[in-house]
């Protein structure tokens, strides 16, 4: 079941985040797998660019996802299985 499952959601492998821009609203898709548990989660919006680190870059940029992760901070400590853990790994 598990290979059927990557292939249809078309991910290489489980914790792998994947683009999906055919899909109406989220950017990306993963199949989280925590010990035993796996998940299908879609998290980011469709059209809106995160702000991950780069060298040079303005303060309104740092800021920008200083406070994305302040806001989602419970969330993304939930770890893997969560789509704010994946949205601020990929996207911020």
């Amino acid at each position: 079941m598990s290979k059927s499952l990557l292939k249809r959601i078309g991910v290489s492998g489980y914790n792998k985040p994947k683009r999906t821009p055919g899909h109406p609203t989220k950017s990306h898709v993963v199949v989280a797998k925590e010990g035993d548990k796996v998940k299908t989660i879609r998290f980011g919006q469709q059209g809106v660019s995160g702000s991950p680190k780069k060298e040079g870059e303005s303060d309104a940029a740092r800021k920008r996802r200083e406070s994305f992760k302040a806001r989602h901070r419970r969330n993304i400590a939930k770890g893997r299985m969560s789509a704010a853990f994946w949205s601020a790994k990929e996207k911020w």
